[in-house]
């Protein structure tokens, strides 16, 4: 004998009118009660608790919070929630915002601007007080509006386009810089680059640190040694297959972030002759490999931490020109950019 299943009316939440008719009182009796207010005699309150029970009844918290003027709630725009590195990024913006008593809602972009933008006023429109955002676009005049209209807005990874506001960065020049060196040091003259696509801010300062490291050897760097664009593994081991190959191919690579790093490391061990690497990203299991992959690490966590924290700071009511924080990389040594040149 098949079951009658109970007829849920979805998206029809019960009221406090439902839970006054339910229990036989009136809708202030109900208000008291839920807010926990005196004047309600024991008896009543357990009518009104046993309704507000059997209907599943829960307290419209954004109605009462917007009557004082914050929804206490921040949003977050991200690149891609599925990237690794942004995880512990968003973890700890989600912390900060807990401590704060306030609600983190995100999204993904996709490195896609349009999306981008439309998340970040899809946020406003449903009135959070803040926005932290990892920029896909390179203008991003569209928020000023929301801006001054009283939105605190801190960008994260990649600073703002066309527009002042708080940013929260790591030092992705230096960290470059001193992974290239590193390879140098290690007696490589034939350094490649691979990085991301040359509009992203950290991408083309990764590449900037690239160059000044080999300037300052005084290397020289052939076109064919660099390739910027899309991270897909297609993309990049062709990129890295050209550099490992002919008479004059590369002895090192640096990788310009961790979904490069993770199709290099495949593209090496099925090279002909050993390759020395270092990345720009930490990536899980870096450490296990044979041998371990070298990276410039960033602290992902501090940068969500730091912005989470500005954020709030001028939520709090803090009133100063924006600011530009820049955070510091660590080597980490693990033998794959410590190998010497491999005859050619």
């Amino acid at each position: 004998m098949a079951q009658t299943s109970p007829q849920y009316r979805y998206g029809n939440r019960p009221t406090m009118k439902d839970v006054a008719a339910r229990a036989g009182v009136g809708l202030k009796t109900v208000s008291r009660v839920v807010n926990g207010e005196p004047g309600v005699t024991p008896d009543t309150e357990r009518r009104v608790q046993d309704a507000i029970t059997a209907l599943g009844f829960r307290r419209n918290d954004s109605a009462r919070i917007l009557r004082k003027g914050r929804t206490a709630s921040i949003g977050l725009v991200l690149e891609d929630l599925a990237d690794p590195f942004y995880a512990p990024l968003n973890r700890a913006v989600e912390e900060v915002a807990r401590a704060h008593g306030a609600l983190l809602i995100n999204g993904s972009s996709a490195e896609d601007p349009d999306r981008e933008r439309e998340l970040a006023l899809a946020f406003c429109a449903r009135r959070v007080d803040g926005l932290i955002v990892i920029p896909a676009g390179d203008d991003h005049r569209y928020l000023e509006p929301e801006i001054a209209a009283g939105i605190a807005t801190v960008f994260v990874d990649r600073p703002a386009g066309r527009t002042a506001a708080d940013v929260v960065l790591s030092d992705s020049f230096g960290g470059a810089r001193d992974g290239v060196a590193h390879l140098v040091a290690h007696g490589h003259r034939r350094i490649g680059f691979i990085g991301d696509q040359p509009h992203i801010h950290t991408a083309t300062e990764r590449l900037r640190g690239y160059r000044a490291a080999m300037r300052a050897a005084g290397l020289p760097v052939e076109e064919n040694w660099v390739s910027l664009g899309p991270t897909a593994p297609e993309r990049v081991r062709a990129a890295a297959e050209a550099m490992f190959s002919g008479p004059r191919p590369v002895t090192a690579l640096f990788a310009g972030n961790n979904r490069v790093t993770v199709t290099a490391v495949r593209v090496i061990a099925a090279a002909a002759r050993p390759v020395a690497l270092v990345g720009f990203d930490d990536f899980e299991l870096a450490d296990l490999l044979s041998p371990g992959v070298t990276v410039v690490a960033q602290d992902a966590a501090r940068l969500g931490r730091t912005a989470a924290e500005r954020l709030f700071r001028r939520l709090d009511g803090v009133v100063e020109a924006p600011r530009r924080v820049e955070l510091p990389t660590r080597l980490i040594v693990r033998g794959s950019g410590e190998l010497p040149p491999a005859e050619s």
